[in-house]
């Protein structure tokens, strides 16, 4: 394909995301046309289509979207009970497949994604990436390659905010079990950019609550926090603290301690900020040549229409990494020990 011939876009899910960051991104593509849509009901993708895609034809059953001939991707922005299913038989069409993160509702439901991605090596399939760390990752990567604090030893994470703190409030659907599955707040999220940046996590040890067991008519089965301790190869460990229930909560923040000092990211902020032994800290600026830019819907095109192009980053398998991470929190909260991963 030429680097503008035209590629024909089938969503399956049409929410917030989709048109709030997919959809922009993807008509500025040139070439790109979205052909069909598939959402929850007829009724709301005829309504996304009227608001956002007119061009486009609303489908009511998404197997009917990814049998089409004039669909060339399937981009999957449905919740995650639903990913596997479709990414699988999406390939099996002969369609390239983006799937909105996180990866599957389950560990199982995953690794079959990451199986049928082996057996289609021509279709292109990725993965959203978190825009948590994006603009400063590289950077990241960087200081810690060079020793800018000697071995690190010791990682604290915390991810809170007070959105699950009025009980009086109805069920997100990120607290049902039967659509989110053994997904928790942002620690796939968190799981995903910290094994990138410090390597694999191979134990967890967890524990979780429900603090309000009911919301409305529904049984609240997600916990409202989590908190993790783990280890990762190097040896480092580790604590990742994530809430949905903290009123004030402070910014999304990570820091590293090491030997020769301290290093933090502010996932809000993606400002870095770095003390060495007797100094005091300063903010890191980030060269332009490490600055990570949302090139998500343009970095997916590109592979499609070049298989010579760089394929995009997470794929399939980086998903499984962090999908087992999840899987062992969930394990460890159940049984009372550390989970073993990998």
């Amino acid at each position: 394909m030429s680097s503008e011939s035209r590629v024909r876009v089938g969503i399956v899910g049409a929410g917030g995301i989709v048109k709030q960051r997919h959809l922009p991104g993807l008509r500025a593509i040139p070439g790109v046309e979205i052909v069909a849509v598939s959402n929850s009901t007829l009724e709301s993708a005829q309504a996304f289509c009227r608001d956002y895609a007119p061009e486009a034809e609303a489908v009511e059953q998404w197997q009917l979207l990814a049998d089409r001939d004039d669909v060339d991707v399937v981009w999957i922005g449905a919740t995650p009970y639903m990913h596997s299913e479709v990414a699988i038989y999406a390939l099996h069409c002969g369609k390239h497949v983006f799937c909105q993160a996180r990866m599957a509702d389950g560990l199982p439901e995953a690794e079959r994604m990451w199986e049928a991605a082996i057996r289609f090596p021509d279709r292109v399939t990725a993965l959203c990436p978190p825009p948590q760390g994006m603009r400063g990752g590289e950077m990241m990567k960087k200081l810690l390659s060079e020793g800018a604090i000697g071995t690190p030893h010791q990682m604290v994470i915390h991810s809170f905010s007070d959105g699950w703190l009025d009980a009086t409030k109805p069920a997100h659907w990120r607290q049902k079990v039967e659509i989110s599955g053994i997904q928790i707040l942002t620690l796939g999220i968190y799981a995903e950019v910290m094994q990138k940046w410090l390597g694999d996590i191979t134990e967890v040890c967890a524990r979780g609550r429900i603090v309000f067991s009911r919301r409305g008519e529904d049984e609240v089965q997600i916990p409202d926090f989590v908190n993790v301790l783990c280890k990762f190869r190097s040896g480092l460990e580790g604590v990742m603290l994530f809430s949905g229930v903290a009123a004030h909560a402070p910014t999304d923040k990570m820091t590293l301690y090491g030997s020769e000092g301290m290093l933090s990211y502010d996932f809000v902020t993606d400002e870095i900020w770095m003390g060495r032994r007797g100094e005091t800290p300063i903010i890191v600026p980030i060269p332009d040549e490490l600055v990570r830019e949302w090139t998500v819907e343009r970095d997916f095109i590109a592979a499609v229409r070049d298989r010579s192009a760089p394929r995009p980053k997470p794929d399939f398998t980086e998903g499984i990494l962090y999908m087992r991470v999840v899987n062992g929190v969930w394990d460890s909260m159940e049984s009372g020990a550390t989970a073993k991963i990998g």
